[in-house]
C-alpha cells in the first residue's frame, strides 16, 4: 500500500470549494441563492413531520389530496406563527419546548354549586411552568 502524493496536492486545490450541478438555465448566482435557502425547506419538512407529526397519508382522489396539504400547510403555519411570538414575547424557548412543557399544564374547572359560577385555575406549578406563564396571561395576547 502506498500513498499517492500527487493525488492529494491535486485534490487539496478543491479544498474549502464546493459545487453545484444543475440542470437549469438559472445564472450560477441564482443558483448560489436558491440552494442557500434550502435549509428553509428541509427544517419545514423536519418540522411538520417531527414536531407536528404529519406523516404521508395516500389519498386517491384530488380533492383529499388538496385537503391534506392544506392541513399540513396550516399546522406549519400555526407552528411559524408561535415561533414569531415567542421571539417577540421574549419567551426565550423554542416552539418544541414551550409545546412539551404546555403538556404538562393542568387547567382545573369548578362549578360552584351555591352560585352556579364556575371558576376556572391553570396550574404553574414548576419552574418550567412559570417559565411560560405569560403564554397564559389574556394582556400577553393583546400584543399580537
Amino acid at each position: 500500500m502506498t500513498i499517492n502524493r500527487e493525488m492529494i496536492r491535486e485534490d487539496e486545490q478543491w479544498d474549502g470549494l464546493k459545487g453545484y450541478v444543475t440542470n437549469t438555465d438559472l445564472p450560477a448566482g441564482e443558483v448560489y441563492e436558491q440552494y442557500n435557502g434550502l435549509w428553509v425547506i428541509e427544517r419545514a419538512y423536519r418540522v411538520t413531520k417531527g414536531t407536528l407529526e404529519m406523516c404521508p397519508m395516500f389519498h386517491f382522489t384530488p380533492k383529499r389530496i388538496e385537503a391534506h396539504v392544506c392541513i399540513c400547510f396550516v399546522a406549519h403555519k400555526v407552528y411559524k406563527e408561535l415561533e414569531r411570538i415567542l421571539r417577540l414575547g421574549n419567551i426565550g424557548l423554542s416552539v418544541d419546548k414551550v409545546l412539551d412543557i404546555a403538556r404538562t399544564v393542568t387547567t382545573i374547572k369548578v362549578r360552584l354549586p351555591k352560585s352556579n359560577r364556575t371558576m376556572t385555575r391553570t396550574m404553574l406549578l414548576t419552574k418550567k411552568h412559570k417559565s411560560i406563564a405569560a403564554l397564559f396571561d389574556e394582556n400577553f395576547w393583546e400584543n399580537f
